[in-house]
């Protein structure tokens, strides 16, 4: 795999709210700190950024895919990602892998859910739907290890080691959220961001406190 485009946003405003959703490819190094790419917006903090969802990786075989899907060339950035990479399809990834790029470790932590400022961004309010119906979320990702990173950059992956949760179970749990005590304690086992983390220990709370 390789580094096909380092985005970076600028902060806008789409329905009437601050986005750093808008972000374009940039030439030359940028620096990769615990909390993101150096330069790049973060607007709502609420549901973006922090160290567990520092980096938003989109892969091009994903772009190529939604190319056909919408019957145009979308560019590099277009869906918010930091990081655009070659060969790299979302759906076969799983919570903990990691992706090596120079100095750079991320480690895969959650999957994109989409909502209504991509919706808004893309121009199409049923996008969240066909987001989610497509099963091609992306990858958010901590940083294990900062480093500099420019396009062009090979990439390299590292399987999580031992049980493994795939990013498309956790995708799909948003929506059909699992019933049973042992499935939510497996996805609790993987290193998941913490937005994701604390809404499964929620569930799972509740799901005890009724026994």
């Amino acid at each position: 795999m390789k580094l096909n485009s380092v985005n970076l946003g600028q902060e806008r405003v789409l329905r009437d709210e601050p986005t750093g959703i808008y972000k374009t490819p940039i030439d030359g190094p940028v620096k990769v700190t615990a909390l993101g790419l150096a330069g790049d917006i973060i607007a709502s903090t609420r549901h973006h950024g922090g160290p567990d969802q520092a980096v938003y990786v989109y892969g091009a075989a994903d772009y190529d895919w939604w190319a056909g899907e919408l019957d145009r060339a979308l560019d590099p950035g277009t869906f918010g990602e930091n990081l655009t990479i070659s060969g790299l399809e979302s759906s076969r990834f799983s919570i903990g892998d990691r992706l090596g790029i120079g100095a750079l470790t991320l480690q895969v932590t959650a999957p994109r859910i989409p909502c209504g400022t991509f919706a808004a961004r893309m121009g199409d309010p049923g996008f969240v739907k066909r987001f989610r119906a497509a099963e091609r979320p992306g990858l958010y990702c901590r940083v294990l290890r900062p480093g500099v990173v420019q396009a062009g950059d090979e990439v390299s992956l590292e399987p999580m080691d031992g049980e493994t949760v795939s990013l498309l179970e956790i995708f799909r749990d948003h929506y059909e959220k699992a019933a049973d005590e042992a499935t939510l304690r497996r996805f609790l086992r993987s290193p998941l961001a913490v937005r994701a983390r604390t809404a499964l220990e929620e569930r799972l709370e509740k799901l005890l406190a009724q026994r």
